[in-house]
């Protein structure tokens, strides 16, 4: 197993580390020069925040972590294609490549919706690779949302 592999792996443990919480299981992980800069799974229902996606709260320890605002030459994996929000936040904060597990033909922003990255206002296009551990990220988030049924 490679090292993108194993990145995503680490992404999908902190997603089946969410769905433990209760939240939905969605996991991110930042790498830079080849190591884990920062981890998150979704916290929305933790902290109460909206916002606390697990791409913006990984994107916010990074950036803590480094001390600086942006995160150019990082690589984020996340097991589920990025919403507009979190679309907007990888574009802003320069982050290099994105790999994603599952696509998300109802929330998603990088390949469905708006499609953020092909808009003439985005200023900062990530490389983007999809696919990356697609069947156990679709299986947990599809799991999860059964169990809530």
């Amino acid at each position: 197993m490679g090292k993108t592999n194993g990145f995503m792996d680490e992404a999908l443990a902190e997603a089946r580390l969410a769905a433990e919480r209760g939240e939905v299981p969605v996991g991110a992980v930042i790498v830079l020069d080849g190591k884990v800069v920062a981890r998150a799974g979704n916290r929305t229902r933790a902290e109460n925040d909206i916002t606390a996606h697990a791409e913006m709260v990984a994107i916010r320890h990074a950036c803590e972590t480094l001390g600086q605002e942006r995160l150019a030459g990082a690589d984020l994996y996340v097991t589920l294609e990025p919403c507009t929000m979190c679309a907007a936040a990888i574009s802003f904060a320069r982050i290099r490549r994105l790999y994603y597990g599952a696509e998300d033909p109802k929330g998603g922003a990088v390949d469905n919706g708006v499609r953020f990255y092909a808009q003439p206002t985005c200023h900062h296009v990530p490389e983007v690779y999809s696919g990356l551990g697609e069947t156990e990220a679709a299986g947990l988030l599809t799991g999860f949302f059964k169990a809530k049924r």
